[in-house]
C-alpha cells in the first residue's frame, strides 16, 4: 500500500506538486504497478491487432479452409502460420482473440464512462435536494434495478432489427447504451449516499452563510470530494461492464458474427464442440477476458488504496 492517501484537500490545494505526488504514490502501490501492467499489456493487444493481422496475412474474418483444416475439416492446431491454430471456419484465432480486445474496450470504456457521467448527475441531484426530490429519484434508481440486466437487454437488442433482419442502429452502440442503462444506477447510489454525507458539513454550511448558490456549491465544494470514490468505482465497474458485453455475444445478441468478440468466441467453440481437438480455440478468448478483467480488477484496487481515504483508514 502506498504512503501516502490523497483526500479531498489535497485535490483542492492546487499545489504545482500535486500531479507529480499523484503519480508517485500510484507507482508506490504494488496493486497499481501489477494492474497496470495487465491492462498495458490489453491495450498493446488491442493496438497490435492490426499489424498481426498485416504480419500474419489474416484478416479477422478471412476463412482459410484449404490452409487452415484437415481433411477431415478439423481446425488445425497451433503453428507458425496460425499460432493459436483456426476456429470451425479456417479464421484465425490469434488474430480474432486481438480484435475481440478492441471490441472488448470499445464497448467497456464508452459504457462505462456513459454510466458514471449520468449516474454522478443523478446522484448530486438526489443527494443535495434531498427531501421529495431525493425520494423520487431513489424509487426511480429502485425500479431500474429491479429489471433483470439479461432478459431486459435480450429484449431491448431484438426490436434493434429490421424488416429484413438487418440491424437499425450499429450493434455496438446499442451494446453500449444498453449495459450503460443498467450501470447508471450504481454510480447514483454511490454518489446520492456520498452527498447526503457532505450535505450538512461545515464546508457546505459555510458556502451556504456567504450566500453560494447550490450548483457552486455542488460543482466547487462536494464534487471534488467525491470525484476519488467515483473515479475508483468507475474502475471497479468497467470490468464488470465488459463481462457484460460478452455475456450478451456469447448469448447471440451482443457482437454479431463474422465480427470477432471474446463471448461470440466462446460460445462458438462451446457450440461446436471442437475445443476438443483445437483447445486454443477456446483457452484463447476465455483467458484473454480472465486477464483483462483480473487486470482491470487490481489496478482498480490499487486506485482505491490511493485515493479512498476511508477505505485505506478502514485496512489499517
Amino acid at each position: 500500500m502506498s504512503d501516502h492517501i490523497f483526500t479531498a484537500a489535497d485535490l483542492q490545494s492546487g499545489a504545482p506538486s500535486l500531479p507529480r505526488l499523484l503519480l508517485r504514490a500510484l507507482a508506490r502501490d504494488r496493486s497499481v504497478r501489477f494492474g497496470g501492467l495487465m491492462v498495458a499489456l490489453v491495450l498493446l493487444a488491442a493496438l497490435s491487432a492490426p499489424l498481426f493481422a498485416w504480419l500474419l496475412g489474416h484478416g479477422p474474418t478471412d476463412q482459410f479452409r484449404e490452409l487452415a483444416l484437415d481433411d477431415m475439416g478439423l481446425p488445425v492446431g497451433p503453428s507458425l502460420a496460425f499460432p493459436l491454430g483456426a476456429d470451425g471456419n479456417g479464421r484465425d484465432v490469434l488474430v480474432r482473440t486481438l480484435y475481440g480486445a478492441q471490441i472488448s474496450l470499445l464497448v467497456g470504456i464508452p459504457a462505462t464512462t456513459l454510466a458514471m457521467f449520468l449516474g454522478t448527475a443523478i446522484g448530486l441531484v438526489s443527494g443535495y435536494f434531498a427531501g421529495k426530490v431525493d425520494r423520487i429519484i431513489s424509487q426511480g434508481i429502485d425500479v431500474a434495478l429491479s429489471f433483470p440486466f439479461v432478459v431486459t437487454a435480450l429484449s431491448l437488442l431484438s426490436l434493434n432489427r429490421s424488416g429484413t433482419g438487418e440491424p437499425i442502429i450499429p450493434p455496438v452502440m446499442v451494446v453500449i447504451l444498453v449495459i450503460a442503462l443498467f450501470s447508471w444506477t450504481f454510480f447514483a447510489r454511490l454518489t446520492r449516499g456520498l452527498v447526503l454525507s457532505l450535505r450538512q458539513s461545515p464546508m457546505v454550511e459555510a458556502s451556504r452563510t456567504v450566500g453560494a448558490s447550490g450548483l457552486r456549491i455542488v460543482l466547487i465544494d462536494i464534487l471534488p470530494n467525491i470525484l476519488p470514490a467515483v473515479i475508483v468505482y468507475w474502475a471497479v465497474q468497467l470490468p464488470a461492464n465488459i463481462i457484460a458485453e460478452a455475456t450478451l455475444s456469447f448469448l447471440g445478441v451482443g457482437i454479431q458474427a463474422p465480427n470477432a468478440s471474446w463471448g461470440n468466441m466462446i460460445a462458438e467453440a462451446q457450440r461446436s464442440s471442437l475445443y476438443q481437438d483445437q483447445p486454443w480455440f477456446l483457452v484463447g478468448p476465455g483467458l484473454a477476458l480472465f486477464l483483462t478483467v483480473a487486470g482491470f480488477n487490481t489496478l482498480s484496487a490499487g486506485l482505491r488504496n490511493v485515493l479512498d481515504p476511508h477505505h485505506a483508514a478502514g485496512e489499517r
